[in-house]
């Protein structure tokens, strides 16, 4: 038997000025599952994704889905695509997909976290205090936030340069009134009248699959000279209280999968993965 891709949909065009559409999983013709395919334009690294494999009960374990993911890979590349992206929306069939994945050469790129706030805001260690930054102190905060939004692209695989235009562009889209943009919290964090860190979330932003809306930590950083002392930890708690303040009670986030020590950190506080992002390089 012959599993191939149809597409089942007209081709459109997406956003970052790239391209998507549907398709069927078919065996000899019939139809027996279906996935979507967009490629975007990402500067200096194009990258494709794939989204939402499924195979229908009864059709699994024959390699439909594999042979399915290699003519989705063929289609990227043909589409000038150079790596291709995967989400694993975390269920019972979870373990299984990250096997696939990783047979197929996929490897764990990052996980988004999520966690129900509790009813009262969690106490911050004694001699902490939060400080907004304010409009003087913006730019001094931002070069810092964009410096480390670099150096995660870098790590991702664009170019230097690619990676600071990629930045600067994605800052100017969530940042577009600067520390006065809504729904947005810009904190320094000091222990004991010094400057340890910075949090910047975001009050409404994603949502769960499950439908519930997530406010979204989009920077926690301690600063080098204070790291190992438990202030992101400090952090993590000022953001969720930022959050109940605002009448928030969900809050996620995206961390790296190298980042040992902040996937150990979430894990410790009661975030749980809900979502795995997988790449592979064509």
């Amino acid at each position: 038997m012959t599993t191939t891709l149809r597409p089942s949909s007209a081709e459109t065009s997406t956003p970052d000025g790239g391209r998507s559409r549907d398709f069927a999983v078919c065996v000899n013709g019939r139809p027996v599952g279906g996935l979507q395919l967009s490629g975007g334009r990402e500067p200096g690294l194009r990258a494709g994704r794939i989204s939402g494999l499924t195979i229908r009960q009864g059709e699994r374990g024959r390699g439909r889905g594999t042979v399915a993911a290699l003519a989705a890979e063929e289609v990227l590349r043909s589409w000038g695509c150079v790596r291709v992206d995967a989400e694993l929306v975390e269920d019972s069939d979870t373990p299984s997909a990250l096997r696939f994945a990783g047979a197929l050469g996929y490897q764990v790129r990052s996980r988004n976290m999520a966690k129900t706030l509790p009813a009262e805001p969690p106490a911050l260690p004694e001699g902490v205090r939060p400080r907004v930054i304010d409009d003087e102190e913006y730019p001094t905060w931002l070069a810092r936030a964009s410096a480390g939004h670099v150096e995660s692209l870098i790590g991702a695989g664009l170019r230097e340069e690619d990676a600071r235009a990629r930045s600067e562009s994605d800052h100017r889209t969530l940042l577009p009134a600067g520390p006065h943009t809504p729904g947005t919290v810009l904190r320094w964090l000091e222990a004991d009248g010094v400057r340890v860190g910075a949090l910047w979330v975001a009050l409404i932003w994603a949502q769960h699959p499950d439908g519930r809306d997530l406010a979204w930590v989009f920077d926690v950083e301690v600063l080098p000279d204070h790291r190992g002392r438990g202030h992101g930890r400090s952090l993590m708690l000022l953001a969720e209280r930022e959050c109940l303040a605002a009448g928030v009670g969900h809050l996620g986030l995206n961390v790296f999968a190298d980042n040992v020590p902040a996937n150990a950190l979430y894990r410790s506080l009661g975030y749980e993965t809900y979502r795995t992002t997988v790449f592979k390089y064509l």
